[in-house]
């Protein structure tokens, strides 16, 4: 009989060796507060257009350089439970509006920051938790009286420039007026009336070289290949799309075939040549002059399509071939027979053009109502044009929430404010025990101007009581001035700068589900983790392929 191993009574009796248990407040919720609250302060950092940018090295030892909240978090791949609750807030945050990742991120922190201060206190979480939820009800019918202005007309270039400008501030503050605009024009020229608006339509095409001021914007599509055969520029293309190799057809059945002499063997190949010239031939008699296809392009037809001054380019990925029969109009057809008219797409030209040192093939319309519009990015290293990109997503985003819901909210810390002036006065009209909360609740949303004021290297505290005193006189658009001297307020309506209802709407709603959710939890439980032994290091004396693998330490004696 195996020996009895008396276990510790209390609750790891229950579970298997290994398992980890924490419960109460000091345990339990505080630990998941500390988490958060790292997690926060990491990115709260690069919150505003004076933002630090952070290095994030991922697990495939890609680099990144950004400041864009989104992108950090999905690199940094946390672990811990409770943080992951807040990145997943800011998740859904990217999925619904996509933009004010960070807002979720920094107010959910301030929020679970001074719920601590509240429990320390003595209050019990269960006080908080209606507090905040009370709070933030009232916050969100607040809101909508914050609204300053709404977009009048998203079809016009200008009103749209000025919308998008603030989002696209927050990561490449200094270029924002540039990018703006480019992004404007990509979005409205493919806006069409009936008010649908896709994201996907927008197209980037990064090349790396010159600075970002020589990027531009084009109706169209941009790839990054180069044309195969001789062709090189083609104006008022018609165009047939393949989705298959550009190679003779294969049978489907397998077939042996007995050849005897030279002579059968000849026109046995002769007689493959003329099938192919007679389907390349097929294809330019249907009226096409250029063809595009998803596989790989025999040598035999890449002759004949060079014979029948047929441009063909070769497009790797699927993707990239229903988005171009959405920019022309064309039917991928999945076999190389001829296309019929209506199978063909149309562009105004298709040329072979060389963008510093990168071959591009643009497929361009010279009219503004193309289906797809594309981007092409300019900058001096892959880590900028990423992050321009990234601005750039901003940027459309925004456009999409304004086709949505046309309102916008005053920046840079006004709307914050405001609300926490309300909320405040809202607290203390309230009996009971969740006062309290309600008054923290309107506080953590003086960590957002705070985090742009300490970003921008001015003292918090002083530009909080500056935008306090300027709201209770009634100026409610009043936020903080970036540019200014020291901690400068100004009127954020006249300075342009705006943020779309939507993204505070629900940035509000997320970060507080979050926060409420995390406060919830009383008790972690934690299983043992699956899986043997993890493998150990090995030693420096097996084969190695390179010198850059080196191992931990060499074995010295044998």
């Amino acid at each position: 009989m195996a020996l009895h191993v008396p276990r510790a009574p209390g609750f790891a009796q229950m579970l298997k060796d290994g398992a980890k248990h924490f419960s109460g407040l000091e345990e339990a919720v505080f630990r998941n507060i500390r988490a958060c609250k790292e997690l926060s302060q990491t990115t709260r950092t690069a919150y505003g257009p004076n933002g630090m940018n952070k290095m994030v090295i991922n697990h495939l030892e890609k680099l990144f350089v950004t400041n864009d909240a989104a992108t950090i978090l999905r690199e940094l791949e946390v672990q811990h439970p409770a943080a992951k609750m807040i990145v997943m807030a800011s998740h859904m945050q990217e999925e619904e509006v996509g933009d004010g990742t960070n807002f979720v991120l920094v107010f959910a922190g301030a929020l679970l920051e001074l719920a601590e201060e509240l429990l320390r206190m003595g209050l019990s979480v269960s006080e908080v938790i209606e507090g905040y939820e009370k709070a933030c009800k009232k916050t969100l019918e607040i809101l909508p009286d914050c609204v300053c202005s709404e977009v009048k007309n998203l079809h016009d270039i200008n009103e749209a420039t000025s919308c998008i400008r603030t989002a696209v501030m927050s990561k490449q503050y200094g270029n924002e007026d540039f990018l703006a605009s480019l992004i404007a024009q990509a979005c409205v020229s493919i806006f069409p009336e009936s008010g649908h608006f896709n994201v996907d339509n927008v197209r980037i095409c990064k090349i790396l070289g010159c600075g970002v001021t020589a990027s531009s914007m084009l109706h169209g599509m941009v790839f990054k290949k180069e044309a195969e055969g001789d062709v090189t520029s083609v104006k008022d293309a018609k165009i047939a799309v393949f989705s298959c190799p550009f190679d003779c057809m294969v049978t489907e059945t397998k077939g042996t075939v007995l050849i005897n002499n030279a002579q059968e063997l000849m026109d046995f190949s002769k007689g493959e040549e003329d099938l192919m010239e007679v389907q390349v031939k097929a294809i330019k008699e249907a009226g096409a002059n250029i063809v595009v296809t998803g596989g790989k392009v025999a040598d035999m037809a890449l002759h004949y399509a060079n014979k029948y001054k047929l441009m063909v380019v070769r497009l790797h990925s699927k993707w990239d071939l229903r988005r171009l029969c959405r920019t022309v109009g064309a039917v991928a057809l999945p076999r190389m027979t001829a296309p019929t008219p209506e199978e063909m797409g149309h562009c105004d030209s298709v040329y072979l053009s060389e963008v510093g040192d990168t071959q591009v093939v643009v497929f361009k319309h010279e009219t503004e109502d193309s289906a797809v519009s594309t981007i092409v990015i300019r900058g001096s290293t892959d880590n900028l044009l990423d992050d321009i990109e990234r601005a750039v997503d901003d940027g459309v985003n925004t456009f999409k929430v304004l086709v949505r819901d046309k309102r916008l909210v005053p920046g840079a810390g006004a709307t914050e404010i405001e609300l926490a002036k309300q909320i405040t006065s809202y607290g203390e009209s309230c009996p009971g025990l969740e006062q309290y909360a309600i008054k923290k609740f309107a506080e953590a949303f003086e960590a957002l101007p705070r985090a742009l004021a300490e970003n921008s290297g001015v003292k918090g505290s002083e530009l909080i009581s500056k935008l306090y005193s300027a709201h209770h006189e009634g100026n409610k658009n009043m936020g903080f001035d970036i540019e200014g001297d020291g901690p400068a307020v100004k009127d954020m309506l006249e300075a342009g700068i705006l943020d779309p209802f939507l993204v505070k709407y629900w940035g509000i709603k997320m970060a507080s589900n979050a926060a409420i959710t995390i406060l919830r939890v009383d008790q972690i439980i934690m299983a043992k983790a699956a899986g043997g032994p993890k493998i150990p290091k090995q030693r420096g004396d097996w084969d190695k392929d390179s010198w850059d693998e080196e191992p931990e330490k060499f074995q010295t004696h044998h």
